[in-house]
């Protein structure tokens, strides 16, 4: 399998702050994987940086065909980093629908508007989505009349709109209670069995453990330990992955607990 997603020597500083210290990792075409590590550690930047939400001070980001490299004293050009960015689709942790649009309504909008296609075209792709994603008979609600699992279902359809090569996940289960969590779980596995490469940041173990075949651990801008999910979960190596795993076990208990 080739490499869908390669990073090379990624810096990203937020003033005095460095946020991502030398970061060089590639991950697979039909891959899964899991960014996990304590907050602040620099995982929601990481994965912005993959699609250049943020843009790193220093470092190549490639997907696919499409490399930038930054941090050679010339400007990155609006126009190649769009190109880049629409390589993949952005799954947010607070859904971001717009409130105006009823379900069917959010997933035509970059289809219709940025892409251009017809309405009926772009309507019925919308509703292959959102039957996709367990929506479909919700095609007509509002999102304030939805649930957050059923925001979330609504915003994966939205990302994977326009066919991009990689969907990332910022913490899409964290906004949710359990229950509401596992459909958002459901769905992102079986977009994970059909071969969607994706990579998530996530203080969910439920989804890291179930959905990602590989695993990076993040703490202090740096990656402390990396490898098939089974194994950094069950066998850590690192000390740290150790505790830091089991801190989110205890969590993850007293959460199901507390229900």
């Amino acid at each position: 399998m080739s490499d869908m997603i390669e990073l090379k020597n990624i810096e990203k500083r937020f003033g005095d702050n460095v946020v991502l210290k030398d970061i060089s990792v590639s991950m697979a075409e039909r891959s899964v994987t899991a960014l996990v590590g304590p907050s602040g550690g620099g995982k929601s930047t990481l994965l912005r940086c993959i699609n250049l939400l943020e843009l790193p001070n220093a470092g190549t980001v490639r997907i696919g065909a499409e490399a930038l490299t930054f941090g050679t004293g010339s400007r990155v050009a609006t126009g190649d980093i769009q190109r880049l960015r629409r390589q993949t689709g952005m799954v947010f942790q607070n859904f971001q629908l717009f409130p105006h649009r009823t379900a069917i309504e959010n997933v035509m909008e970059g289809l219709t508007v940025v892409l251009k296609w017809p309405e009926a075209k772009a309507r019925a792709r919308a509703m292959s989505l959102l039957e996709k994603v367990g929506m479909a008979q919700k095609a007509d609600a509002w999102p304030a009349t939805l649930s957050g699992g059923q925001q979330q279902r609504v915003a994966i359809a939205r990302a994977l709109a326009p066919s991009p090569r990689v969907l990332l996940c910022d913490e899409p289960t964290s906004a949710l209670d359990p229950e509401l969590a596992q459909e958002v779980v459901d769905v992102l596995r079986r977009l994970a069995d059909e071969g969607t490469t994706m990579v998530m940041a996530t203080h969910d173990l439920r989804l890291a453990s179930t959905v990602a075949g590989e695993v990076i651990f993040l703490e202090a801008g740096e990656i402390v330990e990396k490898g098939p999910a089974a194994a950094v979960f069950g066998r850590p190596e690192r000390e740290r992955t150790k505790r830091f795993i089991a801190t989110l076990r205890q969590e993850q208990q007293s959460g199901a607990s507390a229900t």
